[in-house]
């Protein structure tokens, strides 16, 4: 198994989000990155950086998962923020068109406010370059498991699984786990991915909703009271030739691991009917009970019973780091994870 990561992610650094109204720190830190390094590292396992994190290939593939709209956005909108008099440093949205826009505006404001669905995803000065280089992470993976690897995993920093096709929300901006089975597509017919993260993968879901060739099921804490809040439900099953094809499995806030582990037995049992030639793994570790952001009360235990579970599929492998905020738990919930993935 191969490992990615590319320092460059720590471009990316905002170090406040608005919580409950509030500015909090941001949970979405560079420690993030480091405690889940320091945990490889203690089962002797070693990071490599992509090859390229800003390649005109990634950039194509970007755009099978992204609107260009929106990726344009992405990459200019800092500068355009700037220009504005009395502008902050970080872009952050005061106006959303919540009623369903029927106009794209120009004014970076405007703009901010469509593309950015809430208050967890300022911009900053280097935000872009940052991005960019959790995608490319995400690729390398990809592209080793293409290669002949059976399984690989990138320690993406932003996360990805609430980005949609031209939406950021949730500390999101490029979906690198969409990116990743977008990816596996060019060799492999079906592609399935689980998301095992704490919260629901709604950018995932907007993005492969209407197709067949891409299955996407997701165990999460019920959005009903909890975050993202409007998708994730169990009637969300897809639409058109992708009706059948998204599976949500929602858990009472407080589930513990027994109940994680019999309801990832029943999304397992929907994904292996449609009988996927390759699997991402969208891992959140966040859904453990001491996390920042807890809803579920996983077990550092818990996570190796997942890993030997999602191993146990025995099909090639793209593990995509998701959620999962600094605690003393962190890398002992990667470790864990792994050590049943890795059967170490």
């Amino acid at each position: 198994m191969k490992f990615f990561y590319s320092t460059e992610q720590d471009r990316h650094a905002p170090s406040t989000f608005l919580l409950r109204g509030a500015p909090a720190p941001s949970p979405e830190r560079t420690e993030r990155a480091e405690r889940l390094a320091d945990a490889l590292a203690s089962l002797g396992l070693s990071l490599e950086a992509p090859a390229d994190i800003d390649s005109p290939r990634l950039r194509e593939r970007l755009t099978t998962i992204h609107s260009p709209r929106y990726l344009h956005f992405l990459e200019t909108i800092h500068a355009r923020w700037q220009a504005m008099p009395g502008a902050s440093e970080l872009v952050a949205p005061n106006v959303h068109p919540t009623g369903g826009g029927h106009h794209y505006p120009n004014h970076p404001v405007g703009q901010a406010g469509w593309h950015l669905h809430d208050m967890a995803c300022p911009i900053g000065a280097d935000s872009f370059a940052g991005i960019l280089a959790s995608a490319a992470s995400a690729e390398a993976a990809a592209e080793a498991v293409l290669d002949g690897e059976p399984s690989a995993y990138a320690l993406c920093r932003p996360p990805g699984h609430h980005a949609g096709p031209e939406r950021a929300g949730g500390f999101c901006f490029l979906n690198n786990s969409a990116l990743a089975a977008s990816i596996l597509r060019e060799r492999f017919e079906r592609v399935a991915i689980v998301d095992v993260d704490l919260h629901h993968g709604n950018g995932t879901q907007d993005i492969f909703y209407a197709r067949n060739d891409v299955w996407t099921g997701s165990l999460h804490a019920d959005p009903s009271e909890f975050y993202p809040f409007f998708w994730g439900g169990e009637d969300e099953r897809g639409e058109e030739e992708g009706e059948g094809y998204n599976v949500n499995i929602p858990l009472s806030l407080g589930s513990d691991g027994v109940l994680f582990m019999n309801n990832l037995e029943r999304l397992l049992a929907r994904m292996e009917e449609f009988a996927p030639q390759a699997v991402v793994i969208a891992l959140g570790l966040d859904a453990h009970k001491d996390d920042p952001l807890a809803g579920l009360a996983l077990e550092t235990e818990d996570f190796t019973r997942i890993g030997a579970r999602l191993a146990a599929l025995k099909l090639p492998s793209v593990v995509v780091q998701e959620g999962g905020y600094p605690t003393e738990s962190l890398g002992a919930n990667l470790a864990a994870f792994l050590r049943g993935f890795l059967r170490r």
